[in-house]
């Protein structure tokens, strides 16, 4: 066994801090193990903790990018091309055998669209960065690589939520924050699902077959600084045990992300949207963790992913709102008016359907036609309710532990704002009102750190946070003791 007490490796820099890393595992082995780190002055370091080899420096000159790295990835599949974004708003690729020139790189067009630009690099040797992508306004915040590779989705400072196919290079989606920039994105074990949290305070769920907000989570009383989804608690069971299980070993078998595992996973759950199927129950299990020091668990689950299923099939432990709890000719009213108090008590509940905005005879802005409500409600929408919801995000935004240290950020909103007015967006499918989809409240929300949080892996055994102060924290999952050999 590891001795825990002792680092593999221990390295102290000056002058700049690591920001981000990745480690390889597609080339891992017990011996050896490429792991890339990122700093605050641009550069891309390349090392092998176990080795203690000499490493290589990518961006030494700052020539390529000057600015903070934010988020750095190796591309899935390969061993040597990886992907750094920035601060700037600029992502490029990067080969391990190539070098960077002693220049600043000179760049021709590849190819453009909305909110983005590709280049290649133009040089008589291959040297890197192979490509340049240039992509929303102000900071690039974080990426992530869907479960095949295939698809890549970035959240940035203007608050956009980009998905792109990341081999041709096409936008597949885009979705807005309520308020704010994007922090953190992350793709469901069967890629069908991303959430993304951020200055907003919530979690939002967006389905990448629909290019839709399906929920979104109210838990955390600042900014969310990571999402993640646990693979061993997301389940799929079908009524057939013979074909499926559903025991934890099979669970971890189907759920570990790979291609081929993805794969088969989105399969059983495509099938519940084919009328000859047996009935499926889905459940996925997500986490976020915040400025905030707190530690939040949703679940997502069929009445939230299926809402036009009878909900008797959806094997959910979840207590639904009754749609009769509507207000009366409550087409596109909210549960509480404008001048109301305090909100009236909601039952203790994961998932709150669509319910307290559909009138007896009205559909849900899930159905077909969710463009058009969403922007008739927007057209209809009184001046006193703007203004108090415009109170309220002063208000959330002003207590954010983040308020503090947050002005280059709140001046890269502004420019954003100016170039993209929130108002043509809020009440539209690329960012539906709070009523206008269902809320999701958190199963689990604890104060685990007394700095703000920065980190959160889910494995088999165990959860591990991180948070400012410099802790790494280790937490059993419920019902498993978890021991370290020293």
């Amino acid at each position: 066994a590891a001795d825990l007490s002792k680092p593999i490796d221990k390295r102290i820099y000056k002058g700049t801090q690591p920001t981000c890393h990745d480690f390889n595992h597609l080339t891992a082995t017990a011996e050896s193990v490429s792991l890339l780190v990122g700093f605050s002055a641009g550069q891309v370091q390349l090392i092998d903790p176990i080795k203690k080899e000499t490493s290589k420096l990518f961006n030494e000159e700052r020539l390529i990018d000057k600015s903070r790295v934010t988020c750095v990835k190796w591309v899935p599949g390969s061993e040597s091309l990886f992907l750094v974004a920035h601060s700037s708003g600029g992502m490029y690729l990067y080969n391990v055998e190539h070098t960077c020139g002693t220049t600043a790189p000179h760049y021709q067009l590849l190819k453009q669209g909305e909110s983005f630009a590709v280049h290649a690099c133009k040089s008589k040797s291959t040297r890197n960065p192979l490509l340049k992508w240039t992509v929303g306004e102000g900071a690039l915040n974080e990426f992530a690589f869907s479960p095949d590779g295939k698809f890549l989705a970035c959240v940035s400072q203007d608050g956009f939520l980009r998905v792109f196919s990341f081999d041709s290079v096409e936008l597949h989606g885009t979705m807005k924050s309520y308020f704010g920039g994007l922090l953190c994105v992350c793709w469901s074990p069967d890629g069908k699902y991303i959430v993304t949290g951020g200055e907003d305070d919530l979690v939002t769920v967006w389905s990448f077959a629909d290019c839709r907000v399906i929920a979104r989570g109210h838990g955390h009383k600042s900014w969310v600084s990571v999402v993640a989804f646990d693979p061993y608690t997301t389940s799929v069971e079908e009524s057939d045990p013979m074909e499926f299980s559903g025991s934890d070993e099979d669970f971890q078998d189907l759920l570990h992300f790979g291609r081929d595992r993805a794969n088969s996973t989105q399969s059983r759950l495509s099938k519940r949207n084919s009328a000859e199927s047996r009935p499926v129950s889905v459940t996925y299990r997500f986490g976020s963790v915040g400025q905030d020091t707190q530690l939040c668990l949703w679940d997502l689950t069929e009445d939230i992913l299926f809402p036009h299923q009878p909900l008797s099939r959806a094997r959910t432990h979840t207590n639904v709102m009754n749609a009769a709890s509507a207000p009366a000719g409550g087409t596109g009213s909210s549960v509480t008016s404008p001048g109301s108090t305090a909100p009236p008590p909601l039952p203790r509940s994961n998932s709150l359907p669509h319910s307290a905005v559909c009138g007896a005879g009205s559909k849900s802005s899930m159905a077909d036609g969710a463009t058009a409500s969403g922007v008739s409600r927007f057209a209809t929408l009184s001046l006193h309710d703007r203004k108090d919801r415009h109170h309220e995000k002063d208000h959330k935004r002003n207590h954010s532990v983040g308020h503090v240290a947050s002005k280059s950020s709140d001046r890269l909103n502004l420019v954003a704002k100016a170039k993209a007015d929130p108002a043509k967006t809020l009440g539209t499918p690329l960012c539906p009102r709070m009523e206008d989809v269902p809320l999701l409240e958190p199963l689990v929300c604890k104060k685990i750190a007394h700095e703000r949080l920065a980190v959160l892996v889910f494995l088999e055994d165990c959860v591990v946070t991180a948070c400012q102060e410099g802790f790494v924290c280790t937490w059993g999952r419920p019902g498993k003791v978890v021991s370290f050999n020293p």
